[in-house]
């Protein structure tokens, strides 16, 4: 398959209602539940950048388990964004951003849960995957785990599959 490398974007930023969105929902988790839809907005597979939105279904719908490999830039458009950073010893950490709220986290960040407030949420996500991977997800076993890269994300895109699931 003959893949676009880039899809470079030279206007402003859309509004929600005006951009494709993909819904997941479903769970292979029981604990919480996966609700949310995404647009993908550009993307340089070359450099590594994807450049994304993402939509929590109202009262507190999540996306799947999973943490950022590549560094992340993230801002809150709309509603609420919570995150809750689970650490190596069992600790958990829970951040919460408003819309406006700004943040850059570094690349090989914790893995979390991350959901939307009572009235769900929109978030820009702009990543640089220096080594192409942007995401690892977690099943319920400790060693079921999957990446997924900038270029497997483009290709989920341009094929109608969702991205990060899981491929056996």
């Amino acid at each position: 398959m003959n893949m676009k490398t880039s899809k470079v974007m030279n206007q402003r930023l859309p509004s929600v209602d005006e951009v494709e969105w993909r819904h997941i929902r479903g769970s292979e988790h029981a604990a919480y539940r996966v609700d949310f839809e995404y647009s993908l907005l550009g993307y340089d597979i070359s450099s590594g950048r994807l450049d994304m939105l993402l939509r929590y279904a109202p009262d507190f719908g999540h996306c799947r388990r999973h943490r950022h490999v590549a560094s992340t830039m993230s801002l809150v458009l709309e509603g609420e964004q919570y995150l809750i950073e689970q650490a190596a010893d069992g600790s958990e950490r829970t951040i919460s951003r408003k819309k406006g709220d700004y943040a850059l986290a570094k690349a090989d960040a914790s893995p979390h849960l991350e959901h939307g407030g009572e009235s769900g949420g929109v978030v820009l996500l702009s990543m640089v995957a220096l080594d192409g991977i942007l995401f690892e997800y977690f099943g319920e076993a400790p060693d079921d785990t999957w990446t997924v890269s900038v270029s497997e994300f483009v290709r989920d895109w341009n094929s109608g599959v969702s991205y990060g699931s899981k491929r056996h």
